[in-house]
């Protein structure tokens, strides 16, 4: 049951993800780079095809919820900057929610630019690395607006600008390089390492955020790779 429920909150957020894509370029992904990545995220998470139609088309209809986009910035415990990306139909019960999530796991809701200045937006794209030529792979993809290629084991991920990722996302198809996973990430410039105790402090918040379904995204300096 509990698998079920996290499949359903997954699918709300995603739902959520193609009606803003669909408000901010229209119905048809080959014009909009936003819905086309939406709809990659949605493929990734098994979300069934007739889902995925019917949610583009609820976006579309007269009636359809209209969603704003809206970033809260703070400091969870320990110093951690944390910039919560949420869709929302009420933006009154959402702030009230992130503030009260902040508060009651040690950390505190700033105000806007307090921590976004330690972030950089970016495009990330995810391939398969089984058998790819990493030099030729690298050297086809700067003309697409390739910043930057990381492996890991079996994994590839292609990071670009935020404004170059409709023509990355256009070049992996010419080339005909399937993607895993296509989404907008905020990359922090910083990060803090902390201890395993003060580690489980930060994650206690940072799961509540994502827990509520208002909220798309969660990023955070903390360093993960200790």
């Amino acid at each position: 049951m509990k698998r079920w429920a996290n499949m359903a909150k997954v699918f709300t957020k995603i739902g959520r993800e193609i009606a803003i894509a669909v408000k901010d370029g229209g119905d048809n992904p080959d014009y909009n780079s936003r819905l086309r990545a939406a709809i990659q995220s949605a493929k990734s998470a098994n979300m069934p095809k007739k889902n995925i139609e019917s949610a583009i088309k609820k976006a579309m209809s007269k009636d359809a919820t209209n969603y704003d986009e809206v970033v809260y910035e703070g400091y969870a415990p320990h110093g951690i900057a944390v910039l919560v990306e949420t869709a929302t139909d009420n933006s009154t019960r959402t702030v009230a929610n992130v503030r009260h999530y902040f508060s009651k796991y040690g950390g505190a809701l700033g105000t806007s630019g307090s921590v976004d200045y330690m972030f950089t937006r970016k495009g990330v794209f995810k391939i398969s690395a089984e058998g790819k030529d990493l030099e030729e792979l690298e050297l086809m993809l700067i003309d697409f607006g390739l910043d930057e290629m990381k492996v890991e084991e079996d994994e590839i991920s292609l990071f670009v600008a935020f404004e170059d990722f409709g023509k990355m996302q256009k070049g992996l198809e010419e080339l005909g390089i399937e993607t895993t996973e296509q989404k907008f990430e905020r990359i922090p410039t910083m990060l803090k390492t902390l201890t395993d105790e003060e580690v489980e402090d930060v994650v206690k918040l940072l799961d509540k955020m994502e827990e509520d379904e208002d909220v798309i995204n969660v990023f955070h300096t903390m360093n993960m790779e200790d």
